[in-house]
């Protein structure tokens, strides 16, 4: 099996956003827009989180497949590059957990 990479998931999704053909889900997803994308990340989100608890590894696999790809389309419809997300978690791994979350600013449910 090669190695396939969010990289190579973040280039087949912008090919894909502008495909119409009409088979293209992704496509489909880009023309519904960023806030149907948001709410359809949120469902995935849901789907991962029950498959982990219910401790069954190849769904929660495939859920977490399916949470990738729509964080990858929205993140494509945002105008923001995967390499954004990558610095930024770089940057926060350079500083302890406890420490990056401390710099952050308070949410009001904090």
């Amino acid at each position: 099996m090669t190695n396939f990479t969010l990289e190579d998931l973040e280039t087949i999704v912008a090919a894909r956003a502008g495909s119409t053909d009409g088979s293209s889900y992704t496509a489909t997803l880009a023309r519904k827009g960023a806030a149907h994308t948001a709410k359809k990340l949120g469902e995935e989100a849901v789907e991962t989180i029950i498959a982990a608890v219910s401790e069954d590894d190849d769904r929660l696999t495939s859920e977490a497949a399916d949470l990738l790809y729509h964080l990858l389309v929205l993140l494509h419809l945002k105008h923001i590059p995967l390499s954004a997300v990558m610095a930024e978690l770089a940057r926060r791994t350079a500083q302890t957990g406890l420490e990056e979350k401390a710099g952050r600013p308070q949410a009001a449910d904090d």
